[in-house]
């Protein structure tokens, strides 16, 4: 998504001749993007398949910047680089072969670039957490956008919701993304969903694997969950509006673009304070230190015998009016004009 928003208003500003490396591929958003045969450039690598191009810095002729999806840097006398980071996921809570290959890459990457984005304060802080003897000035915060596909409905009725989930699955709790890793705590908001009787919908994250469909029966029971893949920004907008919180208690996100995505569509959101997380949220969410299935449940039971949504729904979509992709893209731009100047 991140590489969507940027490059489909890089390919369309007059100001840059945006050309790629690595020929166009199954990638949802990729094909999207309708990139021409003609902007790609003459590139060994795009005779490798793409899981292999990932991990090869690229040869690059031409004068420019290079500024790559994966952590990666061009090679050339003339080629400046800039990298994204977005988080310390792996740094933090991977062990073996696929941290030190991950963090062995991002730190050839970081060492080797003229210009650091970093996606939140927070990521900034872990950076030099881990890279203390990085410039400042080699470093520049810029947030994530939100997508307008995101607003409140006046009407939350759905053919869509009805159609997909039932007439009778109402007043579900929300979870978005990933449930495999532990600091994820999926378990967490199942647990929460079993102490009130509250059903839940899962969206993304893959299919539920054994495990999960037999926690989730064992908790829930069969027809108090649902799991839904591949919807639209359209979809989960109307999925938001309907869900009663969106509950996202990772203890650990770069960014956490699911809370902008749930506060731009009037849904209230529960989450952990920590990380990123309080920074991106603002005041529009309830912020829970050392987050348990208690004090999930504990809010959740508050809010069926008093309302207190109004007040983080309120504030929550102020918050999400802070973030845009055009405002990501201009920041960004800005940065390859000062590295245009300053480099090249």
């Amino acid at each position: 998504m991140f590489w969507y928003e940027l490059l489909s208003r890089i390919m369309q500003d007059a100001d840059f001749k945006c050309k790629f490396i690595g020929l166009p591929n199954d990638n949802i958003f990729g094909k999207q993007l309708n990139i021409p045969l003609s902007d790609v450039l003459d590139n060994r690598l795009n005779k490798l398949p793409v899981k292999v191009q990932r991990y090869v810095n690229p040869t690059i002729k031409e004068e420019g910047i290079f500024h790559s999806s994966y952590y990666r840097v061009g090679k050339g006398s003339q080629v400046c680089n800039v990298t994204t980071v977005h988080d310390f996921t792996y740094e933090y809570y991977f062990k073996g072969l696929p941290r030190l290959v991950h963090h062995l890459q991002k730190k050839n990457a970081i060492l080797n670039s003229e210009k650091i984005i970093c996606v939140s304060t927070n990521t900034k802080t872990d950076l030099l957490r881990f890279f203390p003897n990085l410039k400042e000035q080699q470093i520049k915060v810029i947030y994530n956008g939100v997508s307008e596909d995101y607003f409140l409905l006046p009407d939350k009725n759905s053919v869509f919701m009805d159609a997909t989930f039932g007439r009778d699955f109402k007043e579900y709790i929300l979870f978005v993304g990933k449930r495999e890793d532990e600091y994820k705590n999926f378990k967490m908001v199942v647990d929460a969903c079993k102490l009130i009787k509250s059903k839940l919908l899962i969206v993304g994250g893959g299919p539920l694997s054994r495990f999960e469909v037999a926690l989730l029966d064992a908790q829930l029971g069969l027809h108090q969950y649902k799991q839904i893949a591949g919807v639209t920004n359209v979809q989960l907008n109307e999925i938001y509006n309907n869900a009663s919180f969106l509950v996202y208690p990772s203890l650990y996100e770069g960014f956490g673009i699911s809370i902008l995505e749930a506060q731009k569509s009037g849904c209230p959101v529960i989450c952990s304070n920590t990380s990123s997380i309080p920074e991106i949220a603002g005041k529009g969410a309830c912020l829970l230190d050392k987050i348990s299935a208690l004090k999930i449940a504990d809010i959740l039971l508050q809010n069926k015998s008093r309302n207190i949504t109004k007040s983080i729904v309120d504030e929550g979509y102020l918050n999400s009016q802070l973030y845009s992709w055009d405002k990501c893209y201009q920041e960004t731009k800005q940065v390859y004009l000062d590295m245009y100047a300053e480099f090249i």
